[in-house]
This record gives structure tokens, C-alpha cells and sequence, in this order.
């Protein structure tokens, strides 16, 4: 099944038609706009995947540990690759982690080129250099060169893990290039790099994004697989894929995938669930559920239920034929208002967002080896500062 849908995607890939829009779709004057703000970027990866703030530090570090000799430094890995010299993982680490310029990246690739020739028929032990160089690329806005790398047949193996991949997705996320996006995606699936649950949020995001007959196929074939071999899909990934089923116009599949999500509990699950029925036509029961939503008592440490003003623009329009449902919604949606229960966000603000980071305290304080103040190794955890 895997084998089949790698042919699917890069048939889907060769034959895309870049920039049209799914035949399709009825765009009456009452759908609810999907588009999220103009220039607007969207990052789907928290700061502990990215770990960007991370690399940054860990530059400052090895800038201050060899101060003044960077020229020098750079001058003698060029030497070792004019005499094909061994190139060190530590000289590499070191390298990539000097870099600021577009030129020093260059000399970068020239030195992975040839790391991954000595060491492409040995282990690489638990370091993996493909999230370090996609980091740097991530830095310094290098997304049609990390694009080109990471499709390389010959560096294949040098990004063998899902998290260089992920990096770079959500880089060209990020700047709305979702061609860019799932190019790398399908290069993840045609190299057998296993999806963790980040990819498949980026997965259906970009399908989401791109919004054409050849994302819904891979949509549809992502979902078969992920019932196939039992994967977990998380449920901002399945958010995705139901939003991008009501995009279409195709209730009965977004309620179908809707039905697949454990937990439900989540402002994003909620306004889509008032939106599936409203398309649906039961108007009674959304009535109901926004009712309880006002009549909740909650302490006050807990967050009341939220509601789009997008979403509810939707339900207006539907109820505005029944004058007895007209009336009780302007009834229900005065009271949320009151409440402070109805949010200028979108849908796709909701999607969109951000996850926080969950690294525990306790785990960064054991993993922070090198002193913020003076850059040295830290002796013991009662040192740092």
C-alpha cells in the first residue's frame, strides 16, 4: 500500500497544474471565507521542535569559543577540501554552527557533499546533521537551497529523519509557498521516511492550504493509510482535514472525519462542530449547544467556550428563513457577546495557531550545558544562574 502511494504522489506532483483551484467548489455569497489575512504567516511547529532559540545559542557559544580565528578556521577546512582531507563530524558541527553568510553556506555544502561521501556506508551514531543544516537554512531564509539538498539523490541518507523534513515544511508553511511545501512532503514519502504526528499536521495543512484536486487525493490517501497501519493522527491534523472537507463542500466527509477524533474538547473542534451542522441543517440542536454554552457555570480559572464570529455569521445566515430560530439565535448570540464568549478569530486563525511548547522546566535545566553568561561548560546544576 505504502509502494502505491508513493507512485500516486509523485504522479499527483508531475501532473499538478500549479494554482488551479478544485472544479468543484460552489462559492454562493453566504460560504464562509476561508482565507486568513493578507501577508499573515502561519507556523505550525512549536519552538521546542524548531529549537531555533536553541541553535542560536549554541552559535553565540561557538563564535565566542573561537573568537577572531573564523577566517582562519574557514581557511583550513577549505584547505582539507582541496587535498581531500578527512572532514571531522566535530569540524562539521563547528562549521555549520559559524555560518552567517550565504557564502560561508556554500562552503558549508561543499564540506556535506563530502562528509556524506566519507560516512554515507557508516552508522552516524545518534547526531544527525540534516535538522542542524535545515535549522541554519530556517535562520538565514535559505529555503530554495535547503529544498534542493533534501531532494538530492546524492546525499541520499544524509536527511534521514522526519524532523529535517518538518523543519522545512514549516518553513515554506510559514511563507505561504505550499507548492514548496508539498514537494517536500512527497520527497519525505518517496524516501521512506517515517511521518510522525508534526508531519501529519503539516500534511493536511498544506492539502488544507492548497485547496486543489491533487491535495484532496492526497488528503484521502493520507487518511486511508493512517487507518491501515493504525498510526496516531493528532487531532489538529484531523482539524485540518475536516476543514478542509467543509472547504469543498463535502459535509458528510468532514462529519465522518470529525467522528474519528477522540477528543474533541478544543475551541477549533467546537466551531467546526457548529459549522458541520449548520451545513447540515440542524439548526435546532446548534441552538441548544451555543444555549448550554452561555447557561455553563464555570470557576472562574476556566475558559468558557468560544465562538468564531465567522462561525456564527454562517449560522445567522442559515436560521434567517425561520423567523422563530431568526429570533432566538439573535437571543443566544447577544447573551455570548455579553459573556465575551464570541472571538473576531477565524477559522483559519484557529487552525493556524501555534501550539506552546511543553518542555518541563526540570528537562531544560538538566539539558542546558553551557553557561548563558560566559559561555563555559556548566559544573553543576547549582551554578546555573
Amino acid at each position: 500500500m505504502a509502494t502505491l502511494a508513493v507512485g500516486a504522489w509523485m504522479r499527483l506532483l508531475l501532473s499538478r497544474n500549479r494554482g488551479r483551484e478544485f472544479p468543484g467548489i460552489l462559492q454562493p455569497p453566504t460560504q464562509i471565507c476561508w482565507s486568513c489575512a493578507q501577508g499573515a504567516k502561519r507556523y505550525l511547529l512549536s519552538d521546542d521542535v524548531l529549537r531555533l532559540q536553541e541553535f542560536q545559542e549554541k552559535k553565540l557559544a561557538v563564535t565566542h569559543q573561537i573568537y577572531g580565528k573564523k577566517d582562519l578556521y574557514f581557511k583550513n577546512i577549505e584547505e582539507k577540501l582541496k587535498k581531500n582531507g578527512l572532514i571531522l563530524r566535530d569540524e562539521l558541527k563547528t562549521l555549520l554552527h559559524l555560518c552567517q553568510t550565504l557564502a560561508d553556506v556554500e562552503l558549508a555544502k561543499d564540506v556535506i557533499y563530502r562528509y556524506h561521501i566519507e560516512n554515507k556506508n557508516v552508522a552516524f551514531g545518534e547526531f544527525k546533521f540534516g535538522p542542524l543544516f535545515i535549522r541554519l537554512c530556517y535562520e538565514l531564509d535559505l529555503e530554495s537551497m535547503a529544498l534542493d539538498l533534501i531532494k538530492d539523490k546524492v546525499l541520499n541518507g544524509f536527511f534521514s529523519d522526519c524532523t529535517s523534513f518538518n523543519i522545512l515544511m514549516d518553513m515554506a508553511f510559514s511563507k505561504g509557498h505550499y507548492e514548496n511545501a508539498l514537494e517536500v512532503l512527497i520527497e519525505m514519502k518517496n524516501q521512506g521516511i517515517k511521518f510522525s504526528k508534526d508531519t501529519y499536521i503539516l500534511a493536511f495543512a498544506i492539502c488544507y492550504k492548497l485547496d486543489s484536486a491533487e491535495s484532496c487525493k492526497i488528503c484521502s490517501l493520507l487518511l486511508e493509510e493512517t487507518e491501515l497501519k493504525g498510526d496516531y493522527v493528532p487531532r489538529q491534523a484531523y482539524c485540518f482535514a475536516v476543514a478542509f472537507a467543509l472547504k469543498q463542500n463535502d459535509v458528510q466527509k468532514a462529519r465522518s472525519i470529525y467522528s474519528k477524533m477522540t477528543n474533541t474538547e478544543s475551541r477549533v473542534c467546537h466551531n467546526l462542530d457548529i459549522l458541520i451542522q449548520a451545513l447540515s441543517g440542524t439548526l435546532e440542536n446548534i441552538l441548544n449547544i451555543l444555549e448550554a454554552a452561555v447557561k455553563t457555570v464555570t470557576p472562574k480559572f476556566v475558559k468558557r467556550p468560544e465562538f468564531s464570529e465567522q462561525v456564527l455569521a454562517a449560522v445567522r445566515e442559515r436560521v434567517r428563513s425561520n423567523p422563530v430560530l431568526h429570533c432566538r439565535f439573535n437571543d443566544i448570540y447577544a447573551k455570548l457577546q455579553l459573556s465575551r464568549q464570541v472571538t473576531s478569530l477565524t477559522l483559519d486563525d484557529m487552525l493556524c495557531q501555534t501550539p506552546s511548547a511543553r518542555k518541563h522546566h526540570v528537562l531544560l535545566l538538566s539539558q542546558r550545558k553551557i553557561s548563558r553568561r560566559t559561555f563555559q561548560p556548566l559544573q553543576s546544576a547549582l551554578l546555573v544562574e
